[in-house]
């Protein structure tokens, strides 16, 4: 690790990374431990109980909260945040935020977010709210460009850009902050294909959760089409 965690007990930043994880694969560790280095702050692995703005995913909340306990088991700083399974309904974040929001309102805040879905913002409910809420980190990487946007994200990326994670410890929302990482191909669409294909799968998931797949036969029915998170 690059940089040591900031365990102490000061109201810091509370970092949360949201998505299916179906499954948790090498992608998604690698903005985890990107974000964990760069803010020096703990990240909690958030996984979704009902997406509404995709298929239903290929294994059920239990067995992806499952895996996303044994790829980050052995990573300091990374952990599992459950608060989304545990709310009834969909799985809208913005009302995940408002949550937190009556608990902690004026806690710093941050949404964690591939570039791909900070690019389809506009699609999720109350998008505009979510800056209000939260700040965002964006992780990017060669082939996400940000400097294609929809003209009203583009102006919320010019408005509230920031260079210096510090500035996400002096409010508890609105700013957006960009953060490279390593180039990463995995997805999860293409990995539940190659797992349904017979393919050469398991060198893309931590090794326990490659276990966990082959034990409870998950992913053997077919792959999909939907958008990879």
């Amino acid at each position: 690790m690059s940089g040591a965690v900031e365990t102490s007990g000061r109201p810091g930043l509370l970092l949360l990374y949201g998505g299916t994880f179906d499954p948790v694969h090498n992608g998604h560790l690698a903005i985890a431990r990107a974000a964990r280095d760069r803010l020096r702050r703990p990240v909690r692995m958030m996984p979704a109980a009902d997406p509404p703005h995709r298929p239903p995913p290929g294994a059920d909340a239990r067995h992806r909260a499952a895996m996303l306990r044994l790829a980050v088991a052995e990573e300091p700083g990374l952990s599992v945040d459950l608060r989304e399974l545990e709310r009834d309904g969909r799985s809208y974040t913005v009302d995940t935020l408002r949550a937190l929001r009556r608990a902690e309102p004026a806690a710093p805040v941050a949404l964690l977010m591939g570039a791909d879905s900070f690019a389809g913002l506009m699609s999720w409910k109350d998008w505009r709210d979510l800056f209000s809420l939260a700040h965002l980190v964006v992780a990017e990487r060669a082939g996400n460009a940000l400097d294609d946007l929809p003209a009203p994200l583009a102006a919320e990326l010019d408005a509230r850009g920031c260079a210096d994670p510090a500035a996400l410890e002096g409010g508890p929302a609105g700013r957006i902050l960009r953060l490279g990482q390593p180039l990463s191909g995995e997805s999860a669409t293409g990995l539940r294909a190659l797992v349904a294909a017979g393919g050469d799968w398991r060198a893309l998931v931590p090794a326990p959760v490659a276990g966990y797949i082959d034990r409870h036969g998950l992913y053997r029915d077919g792959g999909d089409t939907a958008a990879p998170l």
